[in-house]
C-alpha cells in the first residue's frame, strides 16, 4: 500500500490508472476471475459537480449533489419541516413530522435519482420549497401514512466501511469528507501486491428492480448498473452557514447518513454544542421497510406508545449507529469546537 500510496504522489493519475501499477492492478483482479481491462482503468475520470445548496431558517446548507441522494434528501426533508413551527413541537410530533418527511424523500430517492450523466433529474423540483408544500400537505398529524400508499415517483422530463472527518483550520478552511467501500472491509479482497481493497459499491445500485440492497434500500432503473455509471450513494458531507456559526458535519452509516446529518443539522439550528450534537440518540425511516428504527433512548416508552397509536411501526432499542465527526467555528468568540461520535469506539458497535 504505501508503495502505491508513493507511486500516486510521484506520478498522480499515471501513477495508478495507467502504466506498471495498473497492470499489477488488472492482472490481480483478472486472476480472481475478474474482467477488468487496462481500458478500463485508464478511461476513469475523476468528476467534480456543484454542490447543492438551500436555505433553512436563515441557515444557508451546503451539501452533496447527485450521485449522493444526501443532498437532496435533507433538502426535500428540511423543507417540508420548514413548514411547521418545529421548535414549539412536542417530542411525538416532532418525530412524527420528521417521519413522514424522511418516508417522502426517500421514496423519492427509490425511484427518482441516479447519476446524473445518464438520468434527468428534476433537481431544482425536487428541492423546491413548492414541491415540499405538496407533500407536506398529504402530511396528517393524527395517524401515519403507509409508504405503500404513497405513488411512485416518477422523473419529469426537462456503508459500514464508511469514514468522514470535519475539518476548519486557522485559516477558515473547510473540508468535509466522506469515503467508503460499503460493506465491512468492501469486497473482502486485496489485490496481490498493491494493498489495494476493493470495495463493493456495485451494491448501491439497483441490480434487480425493486429489490432491497444491503440496507434495505430499493431503486429502479434510474439507479441501474451501466457501463461507466456511477452508483447512488447516501453520502452527505455539509457544510452549515448561520448567522453566528458555521458547522461542518458528516457521518457514515449506509442509507441512515442522511437522517443523522438531517438531525444533526436541527440540533446545530436550535444552537446545541458540537459533544450535544453527535451524542444526540437517533431514529430514522427510509419509506422501505415502513418502520421506524430508533436507536435506545432515542423514543421514550410513552411517546412510543402514541406514535404506534398513530400506525407507526417502531423498531426501537436498535444498537447505536454512525460515527458522526463535527466542527462548529463561533464567529463571534472566533473559537472552533469539535465533536467526535461517542458511539465511534471500535468494537463496540457497528458503525452502518
Amino acid at each position: 500500500m504505501a508503495k502505491t500510496l508513493e507511486a500516486i504522489a510521484d506520478h498522480g493519475n499515471d501513477g495508478f490508472y495507467t502504466g506498471k501499477r495498473a497492470q499489477k492492478l488488472v492482472e490481480g483482479v483478472r486472476a480472481q476471475g475478474g474482467n477488468w481491462t487496462m481500458a478500463d482503468l485508464a478511461n476513469y475520470k475523476v468528476i467534480e459537480r456543484e454542490p447543492l445548496r438551500f436555505d433553512y431558517r436563515g441557515v444557508h446548507i451546503v451539501t452533496a449533489s447527485p450521485p449522493s441522494s444526501g443532498g437532496v434528501l435533507l433538502a426535500t426533508i428540511l423543507n417540508i419541516v420548514e413548514g411547521y413551527d418545529f421548535a414549539n413541537l412536542g417530542p411525538v410530533d416532532r418525530i412524527h413530522v420528521l417521519t413522514e418527511a424522511m418516508r417522502r424523500a426517500y421514496r423519492d430517492r427509490s425511484f427518482i435519482l441516479g447519476d446524473p450523466d445518464f438520468v434527468q433529474m428534476p433537481i431544482r423540483l425536487l428541492t423546491s420549497k413548492d414541491y415540499a408544500a405538496g407533500l407536506r400537505c398529504s402530511i396528517r398529524m393524527d395517524r401515519a401514512t403507509p409508504s405503500s400508499s404513497l405513488p411512485e415517483g416518477r422523473v419529469v422530463e426537462g456503508g459500514t466501511d464508511t469514514t468522514h472527518f470535519s475539518i476548519i483550520d486557522a485559516d477558515g478552511n473547510m473540508a468535509a469528507v466522506t469515503a467508503s467501500v460499503n460493506l465491512p472491509m468492501g469486497s473482502g479482497f486485496i489485490i496481490p501486491g498493491t494493498g489495494v481493497l476493493l470495495n463493493n459499491e456495485m451494491d448501491d445500485f439497483a441490480l434487480a428492480a425493486n429489490q432491497a440492497n444491503a440496507y434495505g434500500l430499493i431503486g429502479t432503473d434510474a439507479n441501474a448498473a451501466k457501463p461507466g455509471k456511477r452508483m447512488l450513494s447516501t453520502m452527505s458531507p455539509t457544510f452549515a452557514f448561520a448567522p453566528d456559526r458555521v458547522a461542518v458535519i458528516g457521518t457514515p452509516g449506509g442509507s441512515r447518513i442522511a437522517t443523522m446529518v438531517l438531525i444533526g443539522l436541527l440540533e446545530f439550528v436550535e444552537g446545541k454544542t458540537a459533544a450535544e450534537i453527535v451524542a444526540t440518540p437517533r431514529f430514522h425511516h427510509q419509506y422501505l421497510p415502513d418502520a421506524i428504527s430508533a436507536e435506545a433512548g432515542a423514543i421514550a416508552k410513552d411517546d412510543a406508545a402514541l406514535l404506534r397509536a398513530r400506525g407507526h411501526t417502531i423498531s426501537d432499542g436498535e444498537r447505536p449507529w454512525g460515527n458522526m465527526n463535527l466542527v462548529i467555528w463561533d464567529l463571534r468568540s472566533n473559537t472552533l469546537s469539535g465533536g467526535s461520535d461517542p458511539r465511534g469506539v471500535v468494537g463496540k458497535i457497528d458503525v452502518r
